[in-house]
């Protein structure tokens, strides 16, 4: 494995790593509790957290990534748990050569696992948030994902994938730099 594919599979590990953590927090009864992503309940992030973790784990075995799936079936606490311990087996069988088509473009391996890093650390955040819970994102996977954030996120994602960036507050931490970074506050 190279250095680019072994370093994005480890933010990737240490995003879920913090994911599970925030799922652990989930209980049926906060499923309708709101969120900071505007216009979702804390259900709805949960699909949406779950479909993501499925384009990932599909484009790691595929080598594409497919549009949106419907919205699961099963109770979606189990079920983004188990996508996402799913998720980190088929990133660490990745070939070094691995490349991943999505829309119209291809893409090295690593870029895609850096960017479902950035996208699962944000939204355990904002599930931790809905349940009312402090959950810093760990400093390290912060500055980390912050350094690729800003290369990775383009004028064009804003407003749509992510908010306009927020200005942080003077003695910010890396976590919330980068969520400041992704137009949360």
């Amino acid at each position: 494995m190279t250095a680019a594919l072994r370093a994005g599979v480890a933010v990737l590990e240490r995003a879920v790593s913090y994911c599970l953590g925030s799922l652990s927090l989930v209980t049926p009864a906060l499923l309708s509790n709101p969120t900071p992503c505007p216009g979702w309940d804390l259900g709805a992030l949960l699909e949406h957290l779950i479909d993501s973790m499925t384009a990932l784990h599909e484009a790691a075995d595929t080598g594409v990534v497919r549009p949106s799936a419907p919205p699961p079936a099963a109770p979606v606490v189990p079920l983004a748990r188990d996508r996402a311990v799913l998720l980190l087996g088929a990133w660490a069988a990745v070939r070094d050569d691995f490349t991943v088509r999505v829309d119209e473009a291809t893409a090295a391996a690593p870029l895609i696992a850096t960017a479902g890093a950035i996208e699962l650390t944000a939204h355990s955040w904002d599930v931790s948030q809905a349940c009312h819970r402090s959950r810093p994102i760990p400093p390290e996977l912060a500055d980390e994902l912050l350094d690729l954030a800003v290369i990775l996120i383009r004028p064009a994602d804003r407003p749509g994938r992510f908010a306009r960036p927020v200005p942080p507050p003077g003695d910010a931490s890396p976590g919330d730099r980068l969520l400041a970074f992704l137009g949360r506050r």
